[in-house]
């Protein structure tokens, strides 16, 4: 019985990237999102956006649910010139297999080709995915409320062209009981097959049928008992470290080498999948959190609180750097929260922040207005909990490699 429980808990934070990212596609289904197409979202997301946890407000969103079972798709890039932009693409296990854009591509844009892993095909700007299924999100950077318009016209340069294809599903999402949670995670994982590397897992979980066709009326009352036990375990590991990871470090999490590109770190891959969906890996973007003194590392928004920079300690990147604050949902996902300023983000190129004499900078958080000459470097926090990510692209060696660290957040 033991081993079904624990079959039960490996197997549904395996299959809970799969089925996050289905809930993600029926979301943009509901909308009317096809697939094989990019939906352009032209406005910088607020407290309003909760389609996707933790989402950032320094960026524009371009987003395609890809399907290559009917054949490959064609990626045209825009030419962003000195603008940050980056198209990570994702597999149906939300790993990064490619990221394309600044960092890798570089300014001028381009065609690129998109096949399914069992396609026959080669030739210049040629990208395979490890599965049918994937996730192609776009981040282009707009610097400031001056320069929505001509993100925009860099967004528009973005185009997919492929094959009309009906979307998967429906699919269970994460709160279904197990049985129907089992059942969608078996047809993805028939849609979408495990790579070779987890063939080890696979023989822990095999117990539940996943992969032979799944059948929940086999099972006994006592070995449903056992069932739900692994779930119900399962559920509480996946809010265990996340976004970020799980060990601080003068106050602040770092994510670890894995974080994007998970390899055989299912439970890190779960945690994210709950936090921190479609994170990229470390190489393009470090996401950082602050540890909180309330339970589930969030501060108190009644209290003052204060980040400060040393003239020389700004985040050493060679993109652009934010500090994010969220209020935290009951399952512990993370959205913007509704404020006075309509203030979601503080960073290197907030309109107005004021450096101290010497160069320094402070930022001040809490619910209430630090007041008229600190509310320029103010981030509003919601009345009750919240948590504070820092997000920094394109990260110099130093922050890469842990010579640099972010100092601590203080009671203001």
């Amino acid at each position: 019985m033991t081993q079904l429980k624990d079959s039960s808990r490996e197997a549904w934070l395996y299959a809970l990237p799969l089925i996050e990212i289905a809930t993600t596609r029926a979301r943009g289904q509901a909308l009317g999102h096809g697939m094989n197409a990019f939906t352009h979202v032209r406005s910088l997301a607020n407290h309003r956006h909760r389609a996707v946890t933790t989402p950032n407000n320094d960026t524009l969103y371009s987003t395609a649910q890809v399907d290559l079972s009917a054949g490959p798709v064609t990626i045209t890039l825009p030419a962003a010139g000195g603008r940050y932009f980056s198209l990570a693409l994702m597999d149906a296990y939300t790993n990064n297999f490619a990221i394309l854009g600044t960092r890798t591509t570089g300014p001028d844009g381009g065609s690129f080709r998109l096949v399914g892993r069992n396609a026959a095909a080669d030739g210049p700007n040629l990208v395979r995915a490890p599965t049918d299924h994937v996730w192609a999100l776009a981040r282009i950077l707009v610097d400031g409320p001056h320069d929505l318009e001509a993100a925009r016209e860099a967004q528009a340069g973005l185009s997919m062209q492929g094959p009309e294809t009906p979307a998967p599903g429906p699919f269970a999402g994460r709160s279904a009981p197990w049985a129907e949670y089992f059942a969608s995670a078996a047809a993805l994982m028939a849609a979408n097959p495990p790579p070779a590397m987890d063939v080890g897992l696979l023989r822990r979980i095999a117990a539940l049928g996943l992969q032979e066709g799944f059948d929940p009326s086999r099972f006994s009352a006592g070995q449903i008992a056992e069932i739900e036990a692994g779930v119900a375990e399962a559920n509480a590991a996946a809010r265990i470290g996340g976004l970020g990871g799980a060990a601080f470090v003068q106050g602040w999490s770092y994510p670890s080498a894995r974080l994007g590109d998970f390899d055989q770190d299912y439970h890190y891959r779960a945690a994210v999948a709950l936090s921190g969906l479609a994170a990229l890996p470390p190489a393009e973007a470090i996401y950082m959190r602050a540890e909180g003194h309330l339970p589930g590392e969030l501060f108190d928004g009644t209290r003052a609180w204060r980040l400060h920079f040393p003239a020389d300690g700004h985040p050493p990147v060679n993109a652009f750097w934010s500090l994010s604050l969220y209020e935290a949902t009951e399952d512990g996902q993370y959205f913007f929260t509704d404020n006075p300023l309509n203030r979601y983000a503080i960073g290197d190129r907030t309109a107005g922040l004021a450096r101290n004499a010497d160069g320094s900078l402070d930022i001040w958080m809490g619910h209430e207005t630090p007041g008229p000459d600190r509310e320029a470097n103010w981030l509003p926090a919601p009345g009750g909990a919240f948590a504070l990510f820092m997000r920094a692209y394109l990260p110099k060696p130093e922050l890469l490699e842990g010579g640099y660290r972010l100092p601590a957040i203080t009671g203001a």
